[in-house]
């Protein structure tokens, strides 16, 4: 019996090529496999639609670099559904199903966590772009899919592209659940902070610059990542948005971001197969792996 099964997409389940994407990839993984391993745990690692792979052979499914689930969102959901009467799955299924449509950001605002300011569209809504921006006051916007990740189908959308921004957003929100959401221009002065929380406490933190020019910090799109370190108050906000999960999490990310003041609010939360840079703070996988074996406890 394997004690973790490290999960991850087809894509990157082998180290074929030399990128650098894929070389982190396989740099995270194997600081937790070693610190996994440092805990007496057996290890293993496949992809989550490996047909061959008996689920039930291993006690922790850890799912981690799954980023193509938001392409086949159907088939991943059923895979999950499945694999958690097979093994345990981590973070557990209900909090990954939660996590996986971003209007789960309307739970935590009416739990008092402060997030970004945000039209929740569902899908096949008449609304229009022009009259979310005339009820809210909003010059400029950000629009995204409810169900998405690395800024898939992320727009901003301003004053000069505004008609071509209606088109591309009644196509989406014709079959999506789609946010809209206030731009900050802090996000392109100041970028973006991700606090990783395992096991409900604070472990490390970087900061997500966007490039000249552009809004969206994933480095598919030119963004930076750079060291950083948050105010207690920051790390209070995150750890207790953490806590206001329908599920306790093993292992989560926090991204926040600021208004003109300084203030700073929630962006989104990450506990479905969240980069959490391992490789900026190597000792945060013993961190992790202590929590593991909680689950297995």
């Amino acid at each position: 019996m394997i004690d973790v099964t490290v999960v991850t997409c087809k894509k990157y389940v082998s180290q074929q090529t030399q990128d650098m994407y894929v070389a982190n990839i396989f740099l995270e993984y194997n600081l937790l496999k070693d610190a996994l391993e440092a805990e007496g745990l057996t290890v293993d690692r496949t992809y989550w639609d490996n047909p061959d792979y008996d689920w039930s052979t291993t006690k922790i499914a850890l799912i981690r670099t799954v980023w193509d689930y938001f392409e086949r969102f159907e088939a991943f959901t059923t895979w999950m559904e499945e694999t958690a009467v097979k093994t345990k799955l981590v973070n557990p299924l209900k909090l990954q199903q939660w996590n996986s449509h971003k209007f789960y950001i309307k739970e935590l605002q009416d739990k008092g966590v402060r997030v970004v300011a945000t039209e929740f569209v569902s899908a096949k809504s008449k609304i229009t772009l022009a009259e979310i921006s005339k009820k809210r006051g909003w010059k400029k916007m950000v629009l995204k899919p409810a169900i998405s990740a690395a800024a898939f189908h992320t727009y901003k959308v301003s004053e000069e592209n505004s008609q071509e921004m209606e088109r591309v957003f009644q196509q989406l929100v014709a079959s999506r659940d789609m946010l809209v959401q206030e731009f900050l221009e802090t996000i392109t002065t100041r970028g973006e902070a991700s606090l990783m929380i395992f096991n409900g406490t604070y472990s490390h933190a970087i900061l997500k610059r966007a490039k000249p020019g552009d809004f969206r910090v994933q480095d598919d799109f030119g963004g930076t990542v750079h060291p950083y370190s948050p105010s207690k108050d920051e790390i209070e906000f995150a750890e207790n948005a953490n806590r206001q999960c329908p599920i306790a999490p093993v292992y989560g990310r926090v991204d926040i971001v600021w208004d003109e003041t300084g203030s700073c609010y929630l962006s989104e939360m990450e506990f479905l197969d969240p980069e959490i840079w391992l490789r900026d703070a190597p000792k945060s996988a013993h961190q992790l792996a202590a929590g593991i074996v909680k689950m297995l406890d």
